[in-house]
This record gives C-alpha cells, structure tokens and sequence, in this order.
C-alpha cells in the first residue's frame, strides 16, 4: 500500500506537470528500485521488535556508513577526521546492536534479527541515496519510476508472506484496519514519495558525507516521537550511544576538508 499509493500519487503529479502536459515519463531504473524496495521491507519487518529511536539509530548510522564508504570507492578522500569519527559511529552502533549488549529504549534486549534486518535497510537506502546523486533526469520522474518499478517487487513480496508467514516476524494473522490503511496510503502518498522526489533533488549539492548527516537528526526526532507519541522510555544506553554516533558524525564533518591542489 506504501509504495503503491506512492507511484500512484507520483505519477499523477508527473502527469499533471505543466512542462509535460499529457506526457507521463518515468525515469529511473530497476536497480534503485530494488534498493528502494529492499529498504522497505527490510525496514517493515525489522520495526515489528524494535522501539522508534533504536530503529532510527540503527538505520540512519548504517546509512551513514554506507555513504561513507560509498564516497571513499568513487574518489572522495578519507582524512584522519573522517577516520576518527567513523570510528566513535562504529563503536556506538556496536555497543547498540551487539547480540547481549543491545537495549531498546525501554532497557530490553534489542533481537539481533530485528537490528539486522534494519542494518539492511540502512545500507540499502544509503545505496539508493548514492544513486540518487549520479541521476541527471527531474528528481520527480526518477522517483517516480523508481516507485513504479517497486510496486510489483511488493507485491510479490505481500504474496508469498501471505503464502508462507515468516516465522519469528510475526506475532498474529494478516490484518488491515482502516486506520491502518489510511496511514499507509499518508505515508507512501506524502511522506515517501513527495518527499524521497525532494531529497533526490537536493543529493547532487551534497558530499556523500554530508547528504548521510543531515539525515542523522532522523534518530533523535524519532525517539522524541516515541517518547511523547509511543510512551517509550528514553533509556540511558540509547542516549549514549546516539551521542556517540552523533559525535562521531560530528567530528568527520566539522573536520578540515583536504584542499584541491591549485589548476594552473
């Protein structure tokens, strides 16, 4: 429903663009729909047993990293900063996810699948966020294809978990309230698709480094929301190791950056 309703929405307004009267042109490609795809049902199914903030955490460091190192492989050089800071990101993760020594907000134990899985879903929005950069078409109508090409993976993907249940995923039948599919739709209308068209707009301004930091605020208004929406708890061992991933993030960025030698 969340893809869907976000290639729908996407598509009507790619068709109703002035520029393009009548004319609805996709752009994108099948690899960043499955990144984009992969993202979602990785970050669906890892939410069931994690609180909002751990979530977030977990899923914006992994972003963080994979556009780091995404960044590294296409030329971008690692200073001594970049290195320290990923370090403390790294240790903070670490500390978080480990089987044993992972907590949720709420002091429990984090399952190791579930931090897995949203590790996944990191690495896989941070691939979709590099390719986002390289793409020279309206940010409008790649997102646009890109949801488009999504939709059937999902589908396919609603099938067989209808077919075979994932044990350990889930804890009841299939179900769908009409709140439930209202919030759905909001948010693959609004919130996924208007809003993923927005920041493919603004990925090729940006470093690999810095279009991973910005979205790193995402954990901290998250376990605000869980705080004050979900009653989660905001425990200690989630405070810290948020602080630590921030700081880490903080120190590569606020770090001098190597200078281009002169051209003559």
């Amino acid at each position: 429903m969340r893809i869907t309703s976000g290639a729908v929405v996407l598509g009507l307004l790619l068709f109703a663009r002035p520029s393009q009267p009548g004319a609805l042109r996709l752009a994108g490609g099948w690899a960043s729909a499955a990144a984009l795809f992969a993202y979602a049902i990785a970050f669906s199914l890892a939410y069931v047993e994690l609180s909002a903030g751990v979530g977030a955490l977990i899923l914006f460091g992994f972003v963080q990293i994979t556009m780091l190192v995404g960044g590294l492989l296409s030329g971008h050089r690692l200073t001594r900063y970049d290195g320290a800071g990923l370090a403390l990101a790294l240790a903070g993760l670490g500390w978080l996810t480990l089987p044993g020594v992972a907590a949720s907000a709420a002091g429990e134990s984090a399952p190791p699948l579930a931090a897995l899985g949203m590790a996944a879903a990191g690495v896989a929005w941070g691939i979709y966020s590099l390719r986002g950069r390289n793409e020279r078409a309206a940010p409008l109508a790649v997102t646009a294809g890109n949801f488009a090409r999504a939709a059937p993976l999902a589908l396919a993907m609603l099938i067989a978990m209808l077919a075979l249940p994932f044990a350990g995923w889930t804890t009841s039948s299939p179900h769908a309230s009409l709140r439930g599919i209202a919030l759905a739709v909001f948010s693959g209308a609004l919130t996924s698709g208007v809003g993923y068209a927005i920041w493919y707009a603004a990925l090729p301004g940006l470093r690999p480094l810095s279009a991973g930091l910005v979205q790193l605020g995402v954990p901290v208004l998250t376990a605000l929301g869980g705080v004050l929406l979900l009653s989660e708890e905001l425990g200690a061992r989630l405070v810290l190791s948020g602080l630590l991933v921030l700081s880490g993030i903080a120190l590569a960025v606020a770090g001098p950056r190597p200078v281009a030698p002169a051209k003559r």
